[in-house]
C-alpha cells in the first residue's frame, strides 16, 4: 500500500487529523503522522515535518491552517511527494496556488472520503 503522510496528525480523537490517521491505517495504508508538538499519534511514531521522515512518501494529507500550509506545500515539494491533499479549511486560495506552482499533484478534497472512508466513522 501507500505511504501517506498525515500532516496535522493529532492525539485528539475528535480532530480530522487524527480521523485520517485511523482512516488510512484502516484501508492498509502506511500512515506517517507529522505534527511537531507530537512524539507519537495512535500509536505510530511522528514527525516534525516529512523532510525528517527517513522514507519516501506517495501522498500527503494536509490538515493545517492555509497560514501553516502555505510553508508545509514547500516541504512536501522538496520531499518529492507528487500528490497533496487539501482538505476543507487547509485549502486556502495561496495554499492551492501555491503547490500546483512547486508542481504538485494538488487534490482539493476531503482525502478521506476520497478513499470511501467517512470522518464520521472514527
Amino acid at each position: 500500500m501507500s505511504v501517506i503522510a498525515v500532516i496535522g496528525a493529532s492525539n485528539n480523537r475528535r480532530k480530522f487529523g487524527n480521523k485520517a490517521v485511523r482512516a488510512f491505517r484502516a484501508q492498509g495504508h502506511i500512515v506517517v503522522p507529522i505534527n511537531p508538538r507530537e512524539h507519537v499519534v495512535e500509536g505510530e511514531r511522528a514527525y516534525p515535518t516529512v523532510l525528517d521522515y527517513p522514507g519516501e512518501i506517495d501522498e500527503a494529507t494536509v490538515y493545517v491552517p492555509p497560514e501553516i500550509g502555505v510553508l508545509v506545500v514547500e516541504s512536501i515539494a522538496r520531499k518529492r511527494i507528487p500528490v497533496v491533499w487539501l482538505n476543507p479549511g487547509a485549502d486556502g486560495v495561496a495554499v492551492v496556488e501555491r503547490a500546483r506552482q512547486l508542481g504538485l499533484t494538488t487534490r482539493v478534497a476531503c482525502s478521506m472520503l476520497a478513499v470511501g472512508e467517512s470522518p464520521e466513522d472514527y
